[in-house]
């Protein structure tokens, strides 16, 4: 469905939004500063039980580093400076440096080029929303560390009291990106749910892309939107006419086809990890630190700062 050119003001908020942010794949620019929370990221101090996990040579202190695609917001990107790296994912890295007692140097790195640079002891570590598989898992430890799913993005206020956790949606317009999970998955599940219990079926609406579905909602052509919730939570972060519903989309482990059913049943949580060279000596002070974030509030209130604390777990395991 094309979205006309003529656009009320609240839709035409959003359009200027997604074309600065580039929100919700590869980003052609910078988001401007402004976009950037302005509250300040949480700060922690080391913790001596993780330290001792490090190598030697780093007890005191040093530098490790991170590779990250900058190109991902609101988890990954750069400022309007387009030099400083920003988003949640920089924050967590930034944290478990601080409970370690070292440095994260963060590296731009595209997303292909992480594991082989990983694997070849280029960096350190990646915090990169990356899910795992079994492939992934012969050349990395992986550290999991949050919820990357799916969510519903809906008017302020849920004024149709909708959920993904319930029946609420049957029956309703909501949108779809062409192509995605959502579209060709999720969606037609929660639908064949509605219709099983006797309701009408979700009124699937099919849009090329997160803009168009977000200026339909403005306009108040359709209910809701589904797709992944990082890109909705900054969507909802960035326009206040927005609200990013919890709990996010439970996926069932039909849904995941790799690997185990451990790693199919973290999938079907849409579980991601951080990323270690296989056998690295920092797996175990990583996996510490992330484990003494948690513990503390630094971790809910670093989700809760991007607009993502639906996506916490209560606990990390390491994988391998």
């Amino acid at each position: 469905m094309r979205v006309g050119t003529k656009l009320g003001s609240a839709a035409l908020g959003v359009a200027l939004l997604f074309a600065v942010s580039a929100c919700g794949g590869s980003a052609d620019g910078a988001p401007g500063a402004d976009a950037t929370p302005v509250d300040a990221a949480p700060h922690v101090q080391p913790d001596p039980a993780a330290v001792k996990l490090l190598p030697a040579d780093l007890q005191k202190g040093g530098t490790i580093t991170m590779a990250a695609d900058l190109n991902y917001p609101p988890t990954s990107f750069l400022a309007e400076d387009n030099t400083t790296p920003v988003g949640y994912n920089i924050d967590i890295a930034h944290l478990l440096g601080e409970k370690l007692g070292v440095t994260v140097d963060i590296k731009n790195v595209s997303f292909d080029s992480v594991i082989p640079g990983l694997a070849a002891g280029r960096y350190d570590f990646t915090a990169t929303n990356m899910s795992p598989t079994a492939d992934r898992l012969k050349v990395l430890d992986m550290i999991t560390y949050w919820a990357d799913g799916s969510s519903l993005v809906v008017s302020k206020d849920n004024p149709l009291g909708l959920s993904l956790a319930d029946l609420s949606t049957c029956g309703h317009r909501i949108a779809v990106m062409s192509g995605t999970t959502q579209q060709e998955i999720y969606l037609p599940a929660i639908s064949k749910s509605c219709e099983s219990n006797g309701k009408a079926g979700v009124d699937a609406v099919v849009l090329p892309n997160v803009q168009a579905a977000l200026t339909q909602l403005a306009s108040k052509r359709i209910d809701g939107v589904f797709y992944d919730t990082p890109s909705l939570a900054w969507a909802a972060k960035q326009q206040p006419q927005f609200q990013l519903l919890s709990p996010q989309y439970k996926k069932s482990e039909a849904d995941c086809h790799q690997g185990d059913t451990a790693l199919r049943r973290l999938c079907s949580k849409a579980i991601v990890a951080l990323g270690v060279k296989k056998d690295s000596p920092l797996t175990p002070a990583l996996h510490a630190a992330m484990q003494s974030l948690m513990a503390d509030s630094s971790y809910q209130a670093t989700l809760d700062r991007w607009n993502l604390g639906s996506g916490a777990i209560p606990a990390s395991q390491v994988l391998r």
